[in-house]
């Protein structure tokens, strides 16, 4: 298992081969909870100065989203859509990057080591399926090279779901 910083010099060319171990992991395995803790472990293991990574799946019965499958300290197991970051990643459909989550209004605090976080939405044939969530325990941890790559990383997966 490789992680980004074996690949300190070009972490565009470490995600690429993020994507195709992904890819292979999840070939032929429709499941959406064994894919989906395979995705967070293999960020997990990926992923430098992190503390959480996983999913937040959409419940279309209580329009929140609920806990999903994720490595990291436990979490808050339902969040309203537009409440804290990834309720606001989830209503506008958009990656949404906070270098300091306590500036974030209505940030919800699972884990106080947490000091920025990058969620991702998960969009297959324009429905909200749910979010991906990465924090970290530094500020300004995620660039607009993490989004632009976790985006590519979540439509990798979606083919998988």
């Amino acid at each position: 298992m490789f992680n980004v910083q074996s690949y300190s010099n070009d972490r565009s060319e470490a995600y690429e081969l993020l994507f195709k171990q992904l890819d292979a992991l999840l070939e032929g395995e429709k499941n959406i909870t064994a894919n989906l803790a395979n995705a967070a472990a293999l960020l997990n293991q990926f992923l430098d100065r992190i503390n959480w990574a996983g999913f937040y799946l959409m419940e279309e019965s209580s329009s929140q989203l609920v806990l999903g499958p994720f490595q990291g300290l436990p979490a808050c197991v339902r969040i309203p859509i537009g409440r804290g970051v990834c309720g606001k990643a989830a209503q506008d459909k958009e990656t949404v990057v906070v270098d300091d989550v306590h500036q974030f209004p209505g940030h919800i605090a699972c884990d106080a080591a947490s000091q920025s976080e990058i969620v991702v939405p998960m969009v297959k044939d324009g429905v909200l399926i749910g979010v991906l969530d990465i924090d970290s325990p530094e500020k300004s941890r995620f660039d607009s090279v993490d989004k632009e790559n976790l985006e590519t990383f979540v439509s990798v997966l979606l083919k998988h779901l």
